[in-house]
Formats: C-alpha cells, structure tokens, sequence
C-alpha cells in the first residue's frame, strides 16, 4: 500500500502519520496467532467431540473484524479516541455487572456473558477502555482547575477492583491495578502516595494467598512443586525440552494432545514444541519491539493525556504478555491469561485490536496546532 505524500484523504494522512513499523509487529503477532490456532485446537476440539477444526474457524473468522477494528480506531482522532474509550468503558461496566446475573460460570469463575453466537468475557474490554479514561481523567486533573479527576479516577478503579475480585479474576484485577498505578505515578503522584500504594499492593498481594484458595494452591506449588500438582507445568516444560532450536514442525508437536490449556493459557508451549527456540525468541522480540518502540515515541509528546494513555496501552500489553510467557516457563505461579493476538479468546483478539487500535491512533504524528485533541 503507498500513497503520495500530497494526498490529504483520511487513508493518505493515516499511511504517513501512523507508526508503520509497529503496525507490521502487530500483523505479525496476528500471523502467529492464526499458525497456533491451526496447530493447537484441533486436539481440544476432539477431546470434547467437536469437529476438529470446530475452534480454529472460529478464531480465524475473527481476525478480519479484529484487523478491521484496529485499523478503523487507529484513524481516530485523540478526541474521538476518548470518546470511543468512555462510551466502551461504560458499556464494558454495565457487561461486566451482567455477569454477575446472566454470566455463565466457568471453572469457579463467572466471567462470561452469552451472545448470540458468541461468549463474551467483558472484562477484557474494561482493560483498555479504563487505561484511556484514566489518562483523560488524571490528564484533566492537571488541565483544568478544580476538575476533580484524580478523585474520579481512583473511585472508578475501586469499582472496577471490587466487581472484578467478586467474579474472581485476581490476574485481570491485578493487570487493571499495574496498569492504574503506573499512569498515577506518571502523572506526577508524590513519593509519599507512591511507598503508600505499593505497600497496599503488596498487603493485597498476601491477603489474596489468604482469601481465595486457588491463589494460594498456585503459590504453594510454584514454591513447593511436591504440595500439589504440577502436571501442566511439568508438561509445558517438556514441550520446550522437545521442540529444540527448530522445533518439530507446526502440527508435528504432542504437548497439544495432553495439556488441557494448550490453544489458550500454555499455547506458548506448543510454539516451543511445534516451532522452536528461535521462533519463540522471534516471538518474545515482537512483544519487546512493539513495547519499546512505543514508549521510544513517547519520549517527545507534550501532551499528557496521549502520554498516560500510550503508557497505560504499553504497560497493559507487555506486562500480559510477560505473565502469560513466564508462568509458562515456571518463571512464575501459574496464571490464565492469555498471551496477546496468539492464544485463542475471541475477547481478549477484539479487546487487543481494540486496544492497540487507540494506541497507534495516539502515537500517529500530529502536525500544527489545530489538531483535534
């Protein structure tokens, strides 16, 4: 696709302004996606007597609305992304009380509301729509006087906290808290609040190892594999061991056949098994290169609101992918979440382009004063 630079339609002024290189990472992270979602689910479908590829055509018949949503919400505006942010988040709250009524429950958890033809998990939503109205609010907080917007945001996160412990979701809950603090802190929260919040952090930490059992189960295995079962672990370390530099082949692997959680929360196993070494570190470089080469243009934005915005996006994306990958190498206790554009969840693929959607149309580069912010 080119354009000349003197073409001022909506497509022409998006091609020159939006980051192309970062854009390519995120096809590519979708290309994974689509490799392991052929290679890993046939095997899960036919344990549960589904036609084989009954999940591969699912998360494949996705990808184009996905692409769609991240290329039509990079077009936006800053403004127009605040807008689309609000109105998202406040439809993902009002989702996400749902659960609690018509949620269906899975495995001790009720985190999904049943669409026509679709189950929809609205906390991923919440993920980046909350990290864009945070940055406007603490933005607004500094912009205009009297505008109460650290107030409202930290009541907002209470919110968001609690409806997401009583589900429970203490991954997701603890991704929305790194996300929150990260973009107070940026937006000037003083040292004392800074070792206040952090001691909070870590006392909720311990008290989650003390109120919900399955916290508590992770932990201890991960510090004593002998106290509890360790068989997913143990399995998705042996993919690794049996893929090798240039791994068996996409399709070739057998960690798919025996590991429950393979397409979705351990699928980085069977890209070590099916794929290999170098594959994988191919993968873990097109996280890192997405992550720092947004932050490396963030470095001269003078606008606080894209600043804490961008930042929450980033933070948000990297640290998901960081725990999805290290719990899988038994780096940390065991978490289901899903690794960015790769593992299966139609959510989390629409939430991510949703997401990476107003990040691109954040960092795109803006010229003269009359930009629409």
């Amino acid at each position: 696709m080119t354009f000349a630079r003197a073409d001022t339609s909506i497509l022409g002024r998006w091609w020159w302004t939006v980051d192309r290189w970062t854009l390519a990472a995120l096809a590519c992270l979708i290309g994974f996606g689509a490799v392991l979602a052929m290679a890993a689910t046939p095997a899960v479908a036919t344990r549960i007597g589904l036609d084989p590829f009954f999940f591969a055509r699912r998360q494949l018949g996705l990808v184009p609305p996905a692409l769609l949503i991240m290329l039509a919400v990079s077009m936006l505006s800053p403004r127009n992304v605040r807008r689309v942010a609000l109105a998202g988040f406040a439809i993902a709250m009002a989702l996400l009380l749902a659960t609690f009524a018509i949620g269906v429950e899975i495995k001790g958890a009720r985190r999904w509301v049943n669409l026509p033809g679709f189950s929809l998990q609205p906390s991923e939503f919440i993920k980046p729509t909350f990290a864009v109205a945070a940055a406007w609010l603490f933005a607004q907080q500094r912009r205009q006087e009297g505008f109460p917007g650290n107030a409202i945001a930290i009541a907002l996160y209470a919110a968001v906290l609690a409806l997401l412990l009583l589900q429970p979701d203490i991954g997701m809950a603890a991704v929305v808290s790194a996300v929150w603090f990260s973009q107070f802190f940026l937006a000037g929260l003083r040292m004392a609040w800074v070792l206040l919040l952090g001691g909070l952090g870590g006392v909720s930490l311990i008290g989650a190892y003390f109120v919900f059992p399955h916290v508590a189960s992770r932990i201890n295995r991960f510090l004593d594999p002998a106290s509890g079962d360790t068989y997913q672990i143990n399995t998705a370390l042996d993919a690794f061991s049996n893929g090798g530099l240039l791994g068996r082949g996409p399709g070739e692997g057998s960690v798919k056949l025996v590991l429950p959680d393979a397409h979705s929360d351990f699928v980085f196993a069977v890209a070590g098994e099916e794929l290999g070494l170098i594959a994988c570190l191919l993968l873990v470089g097109l996280f890192a290169f997405v992550v720092l080469r947004g932050f490396a243009r963030l470095l001269q934005e003078p606008n606080l609101f894209i600043l804490l915005a961008v930042a929450g996006l980033l933070v948000q994306f990297g640290l998901q992918a960081l725990i999805n990958m290290s719990s899988t190498l038994h780096l940390i206790p065991t978490k289901g979440m899903t690794l960015p554009f790769v593992s299966y969840g139609g959510s989390s693929l629409l939430a991510l382009s949703l997401g990476m959607g107003f990040m691109l149309a954040l960092s795109r580069k803006r010229y003269g004063a009359g930009e629409d912010l």
